[in-house]
């Protein structure tokens, strides 16, 4: 015996009616717990929706280009029915879970790390450490800092500000800003308004942008050295 399950878009966070723009299972796929199902993407970054349990594709709910938010139908599962009773079902799979959630921490515990002991003198003392610069690395170490306490903000990388201020969501929205209005322009000829075809230097392109991250970039060093 088999019984159909539905498999919905889990809590996603903050992120609502995000876009789907990959659908990686089809009707009749077998799938395991985990596995990805569907790729959406928002303004800020893109994610893959995983299965919340094993079994056959029976039917898909989305397609590409549709909009989900938490709780949609993503598809519907054709899954192995256990043997028993409900009530046996259910005490059996939470007996499984306790076991699963056992052996993890007792593995975790097995496993974890010795941090050595150090007691040579250091070259910088400090009560908060925060790995990486980017928005929320740089806003808990300014608010730690300005809280009185002694903190060290490392990243790897020459410049503050993380992916999203240097390779991220800052450079992209100075190129998209240029792409839309270029777009904006080209839809004027609807109103008798035509233009001729733009020239683009990607030097210059490039240098825009460029200009655009080190100015935040820069204000983002003085702040630093502020505090």
């Amino acid at each position: 015996m088999s019984h159909t399950i539905e498999v919905k878009v889990p809590n996603i966070g903050d992120f609502d009616s995000v876009e789907i723009i990959e659908v990686l299972v089809a009707p009749g796929d077998e799938i395991n717990v985990e596995d990805a199902l569907i790729t959406v993407e928002s303004d800020k970054a893109s994610m893959e929706i995983p299965s919340s349990d094993a079994g056959v594709v029976k039917s898909l709910k989305v397609s590409l280009g549709d909009h989900v938010s938490e709780g949609s139908i993503i598809l519907q599962l054709e899954a192995a029915a256990s043997k028993g009773s409900p009530q046996e079902t259910e005490t059996a799979a939470a007996d499984k879970a306790e076991e699963v959630a056992e052996a993890t921490q007792a593995r975790s515990v097995t496993l974890a790390p010795v941090a050595a002991a150090y007691n040579g003198a250091a070259d910088i003392q400090a009560q908060v450490v925060v790995l990486g610069s980017g928005p929320g690395g740089y806003t808990a170490a300014f608010r730690a800092a300005d809280l009185g306490k002694q903190v060290v903000l490392i990243e790897k990388d020459d410049f503050l500000g993380g992916v999203c201020l240097n390779v991220g969501c800052i450079p992209s929205k100075a190129l998209l800003h240029v792409a839309e209005v270029l777009n904006e322009a080209r839809e004027f000829s609807d109103l008798g308004v035509t233009y001729q075809e733009p020239e683009i230097d990607t030097d210059k392109l490039r240098a825009h942008k460029n200009k655009v991250v080190g100015r935040l970039t820069g204000g983002l060093k003085q702040l630093a050295k502020q505090r």
